[in-house]
């Protein structure tokens, strides 16, 4: 089955140091860049991190140290792949919340400014537990019939991505064949952030989800405990975390002047 595309869409995975979004490094990228014609192109970048591999992380996607000596870093590479993606919607597996908030935390440090706001993404594995409740090598097999042999590469497990997510489109009749309905169907909860700290309420309003302020309203928070921010600004959150959070007390600023 082909995807019913209006603008590219870039299925991707990453290879990188660990798992926590703020401060973990990419050391392998894949992207598989599917046009609404059906031609794809893919792209896969050995990265130096240029922090050391923990052996635990080496053990379970092969990429040591030695490997990535002579590799560049992603500073030196992340025009090229923002520009491959910056057209597209983007698509991965578990991406919503590792892939897409860590691609995007090492963009910002190279002072490029991706934003998710006006594209779809389509997490396969959301898509994957709401209708089997399975993992990555085993909706391989259950959806393409195939065993995936080479697990944790970064090229194997985005090309068993795009084929799972076309496999579920022709085993499922009530998913839609375009990208923002997938976007919409594989997300657990909307999110104003990537990795979660800041939500929606009813009013559709940006709250806190986390720590004595969960639940309450940001704007209301940044202006009673102006302190508040400057504290969440040197604390170690994400990046986009914290552009988000900026971006909320601008807005409140730019309200009250007119």
């Amino acid at each position: 089955m082909q995807l019913k595309l209006t603008r590219p869409i870039c299925f991707f995975d990453l290879e990188t140091t660990g798992i926590n979004v703020a401060k973990d490094r990419i050391v392998e990228i894949s992207i598989l860049k599917v046009f609404p014609d059906g031609n794809e192109k893919e792209h896969t970048y050995l990265i130096n991190p240029t922090v050391p591999i923990p052996a635990v992380t080496t053990a379970v996607h092969g990429i040591s140290d030695e490997d990535v000596v002579n590799a560049p870093t992603f500073a030196q590479k992340a025009q090229e792949i923002y520009e491959i993606i910056k057209d597209a919607d983007l698509a991965g597996f578990n991406s919503n919340r590792f892939d897409i908030p860590l691609l995007v935390e090492e963009l910002l440090r190279c002072d490029i400014d991706f934003d998710m706001k006006n594209r779809n993404a389509v997490d396969v594995q959301n898509i994957f537990h709401k209708m089997e409740q399975r993992t990555l090598v085993a909706a391989y097999k259950f959806y393409c019939g195939k065993d995936l042999t080479d697990a944790h590469s970064a090229a194997a497990d985005t090309k068993a991505t795009y084929e799972v997510l076309k496999s579920q489109l022709e085993r499922y009749d009530s998913l839609e064949n375009n990208m923002k309905s997938l976007s919409e169907f594989s997300t657990r909860k909307r999110l104003a952030d990537f990795a979660g700290f800041i939500g929606y309420d009813k009013e559709d309003m940006e709250i806190f989800t986390f720590g004595k302020h969960k639940g309450r309203r940001v704007e209301e928070i940044l202006e009673k405990e102006p302190g508040y921010f400057g504290w969440l600004q040197n604390a170690d959150f994400p990046l986009y975390t914290k552009k988000v959070l900026t971006s909320i007390k601008l807005r409140k600023l730019n309200t009250k002047l007119f």
